[in-house]
């Protein structure tokens, strides 16, 4: 089975250099649980067979993060961007405190969501403090601030089982950082604000006026565009910001969805998409598309389902509250034998997961 050569190429280097065949271990899977206040490490090997789980280990946040909203893997696969409250921070496979991203230039900061570009150079960070403005801040990936931006007044509708939640996107257009925020409207369904800089060299980036539209219930970038779940299917956004409907994908129908997902992983450009369970407690049906197939394939339905990520040769892990469990892409999509494999159960709070790549192994002489 072909796996990615970013993960094959150093075993090769290395049985060259020791004359022998050793094998280098897959990634590291990283979660955020325990509400957002634990960050822990395992190495399930490949995902794929049956050998115990490894290098388990967990290291706790400091209070002034907690809770932290989201772990995701920076471009070169060998750190992870952890988003507390308070800061947005790079960290190694020893998930030790690692290097701030530059502060943001608002006060407070009071991060509650973030969101990365397809190809995870840019991560941005949406601060809402209690009773104050919604800001968002775009991070290049070594943590250089590229903007900061002020969205217009948010007048949130009254909760209710079915308003949309808050959401973002960040994607290029023509060379130019455009992030996107959609949220919930008094009235019912969306708006949706779109936010660049519109001098060269500005730190400030303008925001539109909020631009009503239909439910949205998440957002994801997949490759140029950014593709909205809504209730009536996946549709890619106009350059204005709403959901068109001319560009549903048939893949996944018309029905609803709650979360979306892309990743690239085995030379193909994935979407993942799950209707959630809506407090219902029924198991409701992940679908992964590989961008040509007449129908999303469905992995296998899930309660409480929280994130998902795709390793670069593949691997889907899967977190619900409470579970890891991970399928293989490159068997499933082509043999429809996902290679289910749990991995943890009774998880507290569970949050996001992500993955990171093994330190380098350097030949012994």
């Amino acid at each position: 089975m072909k796996r990615s050569a970013l993960l094959l190429a150093p075993a090769l280097l290395l049985a060259a250099c020791t004359g022998t065949e050793e094998v280098i271990p897959g990634p590291r899977v990283v979660l955020l649980v325990d509400g957002g206040a634990t960050l822990r490490t395992l190495a399930p090997n490949d995902g794929l067979n049956p050998a115990p789980i490894s290098d388990d280990a967990s290291v706790a946040l400091p209070p002034a993060s907690v809770p932290a909203v989201s772990v995701d893997t920076l471009p070169t696969g060998l750190q992870v961007a952890l988003t507390a409250r308070d800061r947005v921070e790079a960290r190694g496979a020893s998930l030790a405190p690692g290097t701030a991203f530059a502060a943001p230039t608002f006060t407070p900061v009071c991060f509650t969501q973030v969101a990365l570009s397809a190809a995870r150079n840019r991560v941005l960070a949406l601060s809402a403090c209690d009773n104050g403005p919604q800001q968002l801040a775009l991070y290049g990936e070594t943590g250089t601030l590229i903007w900061t931006a002020l969205l217009p007044t948010f007048l949130p509708p009254s909760p209710g089982p079915d308003t949309p939640p808050i959401r973002l996107a960040v994607t290029q257009v023509n060379g130019v950082d455009v992030g996107v925020v959609a949220r919930p409207r008094v009235g019912g369904g969306s708006e949706v604000v779109r936010v660049a800089v519109t001098t060269a060299g500005n730190a400030t980036a303008e925001a539109s006026a909020p631009l009503p539209t239909a439910a949205i219930r998440d957002l994801a970038p997949y490759g140029a565009d950014i593709v909205a779940a809504t209730d009536s299917g996946l549709q890619k956004l106009r350059a204005t910001g709403e959901p068109d409907a001319t560009t549903a994908l048939g893949a996944f129908g018309k029905t609803r969805y709650d979360r979306v997902w892309s990743a690239v992983a085995s030379s193909r450009s994935l979407l993942m998409a799950w209707p959630s369970d809506l407090g219902n407690g029924v198991a409701q049906p992940l679908r992964v598309w590989d961008g040509a197939a007449t129908n999303a394939a469905t992995v296998a339905s899930f309660t409480e389902l929280r994130d998902v990520t795709v390793t670069l040769d593949g691997v889907l892990y899967v977190l619900t509250r409470t579970t890891l469990s991970s399928y293989d892409t490159v068997y499933g999509l082509t043999q429809g034998n996902w290679r289910a494999r749990p991995l943890l159960s009774g998880l507290n709070e569970a949050r996001a997961v992500t993955w990171l790549l093994p330190p380098a192994v350097t030949p012994a002489p």
